[in-house]
């Protein structure tokens, strides 16, 4: 990718390229989260066992999924800075110390997740067969943690420079992919035995090792991480430093989401087996809806970190407003969509009576909380735009897991609410995070105008 199309992501009108960088993520999401309804719709057909393990297991997963996604977060914010600023040669530093740095960081983590994971799923309340299938299938995982942070350090220059067109080419494929290959390594053929949940497992790391082969090629073509300046992959102390300083908030950040679902799993175990799978294909609902928000988010952190390098701080105003008010549009869709067919939506997943009602409870009240994430994810996205990424981690703290450990405590144990408690405590704790989020990254916002000169306006 030339100069001149970084570029133009100060220069071009604001709602333009929020439609360019947020529906290409948009759609690549949209198939991501395809993917994983296959894995649990063929972990359904395997057992109730099974799609409770599939469940269980999100919240281990996650802790993948968490420092990844954070360290590209981190990584984009300061990549798109410094093309903002007009410093390339920095931003080929930064991508390549990137890429070192997540290979690192999967090293330990692999080690670190193969370690505690028995011991998670047994304060889930797993133990047995039920236990042994969760822990099986999450090592298989673990032996693929390089090829995950490898796709989010290469997705992160990607998204960078605005280009979120390949990763939604690789997710796209990665799911058509996956249809034909869980029901392959689950069942067996061609040589192959049957693997069981396992297979989905395997499936999910050989899709991974592709994308990292496709994705690597598309940013050798960018020219930000050329032949030359692979000779920069040796830890340097100052870009490690820099991408952790940033990063790494934004990982634990990422990382209460994880605890926050670890916790919400915990409460909801006291409930049976039933109540934990109809609250992990609920889940999978919840994140088929807020897509379009994942894209919008893309876009402002994008946006607000390379107008902000270039110091154009009106057009980091407009471009979270403009990602509000999609969201806002695309949510009044989602919530009368998941109100009114909540029933249906849990029947697709299972046929099991009492997962359904379960599940539907739960997403009809989740319904009224959709708006609030739009607001949550856009305001976080600008502060980590802006170099700002540890308020991320404060109000993900009180959301993941101050709040729901007292409140859930509070309606479950006390006053003996029982699911309906959880229930309607994410809803209280998401709205109270969302109006507080809203006031105070305005506030921030304006104290960073206000100190700069008025010409950069």
């Amino acid at each position: 990718m030339a100069d001149h199309d970084s570029f133009q992501l100060t220069t071009q009108p604001i709602p333009t390229l929020v439609r360019k960088i947020a529906v290409p993520a948009s759609v690549g999401y949209f198939f991501h989260t395809m993917y994983n309804v296959v894995d649990t719709y063929f972990g359904g057909l395997i057992s109730t066992q099974a799609l409770a393990s599939l469940s269980l297991s999100l919240p281990v997963f996650f802790i993948i999924i968490a420092m990844g996604t954070g360290i590209a977060t981190g990584a984009t914010a300061l990549i798109g800075n410094a093309l903002g600023a007009g410093d390339r040669d920095g931003a080929r530093l930064l991508a390549v110390q990137g890429i070192s740095f997540g290979v690192l960081t999967a090293i330990f983590l692999t080690a670190l997740s193969v370690y505690i994971s028995p011991f998670l799923f047994g304060v889930l309340g797993a133990s047995g067969e039920y236990l042994a299938m969760a822990v099986t299938y999450m090592n298989t995982i673990f032996l693929g943690t390089v090829f995950f942070m490898l796709v989010y350090m290469l997705n992160a220059i990607l998204n960078a420079l605005g280009e979120t067109r390949p990763f939604r080419n690789f997710l796209i494929a990665g799911f058509l992919m996956n249809i034909v290959l869980d029901p392959w390594f689950i069942y067996g053929g061609l040589g192959l035995p049957a693997l069981g949940l396992v297979g989905v497992a395997l499936a999910t790391v050989l899709i991974q090792l592709v994308g990292c082969v496709y994705l690597g090629f598309r940013v050798y073509r960018t020219g930000l991480v050329s032949g030359k300046a692979v000779r920069d992959i040796f830890p340097k102390p100052g870009p490690f430093k820099e991408i952790a300083r940033q990063g790494f908030p934004a990982s634990f950040n990422m990382l209460t989401v994880g605890l926050g679902i670890f916790v919400i799993t915990y409460f909801v175990s006291f409930f049976g087996k039933e109540a934990v799978a109809a609250y992990g294909i609920a889940m999978r609902v919840e994140q088929i809806v807020l897509i379009p928000t994942i894209g919008l988010n893309i876009a402002t952190l994008t946006l607000v970190a390379q107008n902000n390098g270039a110091g154009l701080f009106n057009r980091v105003q407009e471009a979270m407003g403009t990602a509000l008010r999609y969201g806002g549009i695309i949510m009044t869709f989602g919530t009368i969509g998941v109100f009114a067919l909540a029933r249906p939506w849990m029947a697709f997943f299972t046929d099991d009576g009492k997962v359904i009602e379960i599940g539907a409870t739960y997403l009809r009240i989740d319904a009224l909380v959709l708006y609030a994430y739009v607001l949550l994810f856009v305001h976080v996205a600008a502060m980590q735009g802006i170099k700002r990424p540890m308020f991320a981690l404060w109000i993900g703290f009180y959301r993941q897991l101050i709040a729901p450990g007292v409140v859930f405590y509070v309606l479950t144990c006390s006053l003996d609410f029982g699911l309906l408690g959880i229930w309607w405590g994410i809803f209280a704790i998401t709205w109270s995070a969302a109006v507080f989020t809203l006031f105070y990254v305005r506030r921030a916002l304006g104290r960073v105008m206000q100190a700069v000169p008025k010409e950069a306006y």
